[in-house]
């Protein structure tokens, strides 16, 4: 996990609508954060700091069903980091919808790599981009 030294946040505007982002989703971020081991961070690419809420429609969803809800955590070109009220099957691909850096809407192909407990009703997971989504790559400022 990086340190909030060397994180950035892409979309630092928190949503509009308390309904979109309850009160208890920073808690559980908040609770995340303090108990990762940043010696132990296994990913090959770099992550930013990335709090949006999204909707996943799973392709094995019934016709009509409502999409999943996940408030992101953290986003690279190849993944995102999400907590969610739902345990999600993982192996299972679908589409996440949620807002680029810019707000605007991006629909993106994916699989879910990782959904475990973390507790109190919540689920911690991973979804990997079935392709490379550069909207999400940092800017490097010179």
């Amino acid at each position: 996990m990086a340190s909030s030294s060397d994180t950035t946040q892409l979309h630092p505007d928190a949503p509009a609508d308390a309904a979109d982002w309850p009160a208890e989703v920073d808690l559980v971020l908040s609770a995340l954060e303090a108990a990762s081991v940043a010696s132990h961070d296994r990913r090959d690419v770099p992550r930013l700091r990335y709090r949006v809420p999204a909707e996943l429609r799973l392709f094995s969803d019934a016709p009509g069903s409502s999409p999943w809800r996940l408030f992101t955590r953290d986003v690279s070109a190849r993944g995102v980091g999400f907590v969610t009220r739902d345990r999600l099957p993982l192996g299972y691909g679908g589409v996440l919808h949620m807002p680029s850096p810019e707000g605007k809407p991006v629909e993106i192909n994916g699989t879910l790599s990782r959904c475990r407990d973390i507790g109190n009703g919540w689920f911690e997971g991973a979804m990997y981009f079935n392709r490379e989504q550069l909207v999400f790559q940092p800017v490097v400022m010179r």
